[in-house]
């Protein structure tokens, strides 16, 4: 297959060139979004979604229950339809734990503590109670829990990770971009969670659909899982499968309907930091030109900057800041190469993100 095609592909995978209805189904069918900045997340799933939403539907979307952010894989926060948390968690936390043990060791903290600090967030947030981050280390601290440090931020993702507390709904932020949601127990916010009944070929299935073609080293990535286990995951969605190309492994579409592209759809696009459509590949090649992914990254400290994307390929970058008086400005593009799209493609493409962000 090669570029253009996969491109194409690719762009209508993952919703950019066939938006979904709503919020939440844009973020259904993307099932993990990576949305460790906030804004970023929900620009997204934004990007996905038809006509021109803006970040208070979004934050709607957090406030119902549809869609809350978690530590769903690689030690990464994703914003994950409600639903489908507790099963992605029964397949990457485990993992995800045996990764943090040895900054969990250097920081003291073991099963005991985290069993405390446990049970003093239960208690706190019992009976739909919501806390904000400050507020739930504070509880910790007068149950004998210490939060100095990086302490308070790996009890956190413990408790992430043991299903016990999820981000939910958004604390609301005078004359800015809301940057903060509640801790809410997740037993209790995520009312009607689904058990597929093969979680790991469903979780393969749900990235393929959202990301192919891609193949099960993009999926190892994208988890964080071994090899090995990506692809017996492979093998077990079976016919849930389309192979499009076998070389030098099999990459694979979603069976059935692809998602129908939209003429609306724009060629030219500003996504935000850590893009699923550029970072979730082994291979990130595809969208971008290799002389040009280090200005992309991940860099040293491992950020990945907005990008600005003309027909599929990675042809620029932006910045802009969601503090308050700030987040109204004009966002700076920097493209690569003249001629790549044209300014009025990559004005509108950031009028798109600033009515988004002010709205």
């Amino acid at each position: 297959m090669d570029a253009t095609t996969m491109r194409a592909e690719r762009l209508r995978s993952h919703r950019l060139s066939a938006p979904a209805r709503t919020i939440a189904e844009a973020a259904r069918h993307m099932l993990a979004t990576q949305a460790q900045e906030f804004w970023g997340g929900r620009w997204a799933v934004a990007q996905r979604t038809r006509g021109a939403p803006s970040l208070r539907d979004v934050d709607a979307a957090f406030d119902r229950g549809e869609i809350v952010r978690s530590w769903t894989m690689r030690g990464t926060i994703h914003l994950i339809p409600a639903e489908d948390l507790p099963w992605v968690l029964s397949i990457t936390a485990d993992r995800q734990h045996r990764q943090m043990a040895a900054v969990r060791r250097v920081e003291s903290i073991d099963d005991a503590e985290l069993d405390r600090t446990e049970t003093a967030t239960r208690a706190a947030l019992a009976g739909g109670n919501r806390l904000t981050r400050k507020e739930l280390a504070e509880v910790w601290e007068l149950a004998g829990v210490s939060t100095a440090k990086q302490r308070g931020y790996h009890l956190l993702v413990a408790m992430s990770l043991r299903g016990v507390v999820c981000q939910g709904p958004v604390v609301p932020r005078a004359e800015g971009p809301t940057r903060e949601q509640y801790l809410v127990l997740t037993e209790e916010w995520i009312r009607d969670p689904v058990t597929p009944a093969d979680p790991a070929a469903e979780l393969f299935v749900r990235y393929i659909a959202s990301h192919g073609p891609a193949g099960a080293r993009d999926f190892a990535w994208w988890t964080g899982l071994p090899l090995g286990v990506s692809r017996a995951a492979a093998e077990a969605a079976g016919d849930r499968l389309v192979v499009v190309a076998d070389e030098p492994e099999p990459m694979y579409l979603a069976a059935g309907p692809a998602p129908r592209r939209a003429a609306s759809a724009p060629d030219v696009l500003a996504l935000p930091p850590f893009e699923e459509y550029y970072l979730s590949y082994v291979d990130r090649t595809v969208p971008c030109a290799p002389e040009f992914l280090s200005a992309i990254g991940p860099s040293m400290n491992g950020i990945v900057r907005p990008i600005i994307v003309a027909r599929g390929e990675a042809v620029g970058v932006w910045t802009h800041s969601v503090a308050v008086g700030r987040h109204a400005d004009d966002p700076i593009p920097e493209l690569f190469a003249a001629g790549a799209a044209t300014d009025a493609e990559v004005a509108a493409s950031l009028d798109r993100y600033r009515a988004f962000i002010t709205g």
